[in-house]
């Protein structure tokens, strides 16, 4: 698996990348958070840090293995295949994965009040970067759409150090 070596080729460079900013919009816990496609978990530290019960969920078992040494609880699963792990759960991080079936299924493992925190570059991106391909990408303005009727607390469109992102911040 593609992942499984790169977290292995870069464990050192994974370990010391700093958390998504837009991960401190949920504040301090308690609570139970999701870290979806977290890898090593470099969100997940900085929620569990603020209280948050921490549990990272990946593909990947080196990924997984990295968030393990920081000390956060992790779920080996196929996100494709089986969707995901049963909640409830007050936060869920999606940052840099992009699986579209997932945002209708948010719904249904969210706990009463919780939030989801989702981080995307889109097209736009192309234009300084080479990565992420255009496969992994939202179209612009595509986001809004995806969240549909949920209640959005912050729904933006910019540059952001460097990569052309689509943040939101939302209650299913």
């Amino acid at each position: 698996m593609k992942w499984n070596a790169r977290w292995r080729d870069r464990a050192d460079a994974a370990l010391a990348a700093p958390h998504h900013p837009l991960v401190e919009r949920v504040g301090k816990g308690p609570g139970r958070a999701l870290d979806l496609a977290g890898g090593a978990g470099r969100n997940g530290a900085w929620l569990a840090a603020n209280g948050w019960d921490v549990t990272v969920c990946d593909g990947s078992a080196e990924g997984l293995a990295l968030a393990a040494r920081r000390g956060l609880a992790t779920c080996h699963r196929d996100l494709e295949a089986l969707g995901l792990p049963h909640g409830p759960w007050d936060v869920i991080v999606c940052v840099d994965y992009l699986q579209r079936d997932l945002f209708p299924r948010f719904r249904d493992v969210i706990a009463p009040g919780g939030r989801v925190i989702f981080s995307q570059p889109t097209v736009t991106n192309l234009e300084r970067n080479a990565r992420p391909s255009r496969r992994f990408l939202l179209e612009d303005g595509e986001l809004a759409g995806l969240v549909g009727d949920a209640m959005v607390e912050h729904l933006v469109e910019g540059w952001n150090e460097g990569r052309y992102e689509a943040h939101a911040v939302f209650r299913p």
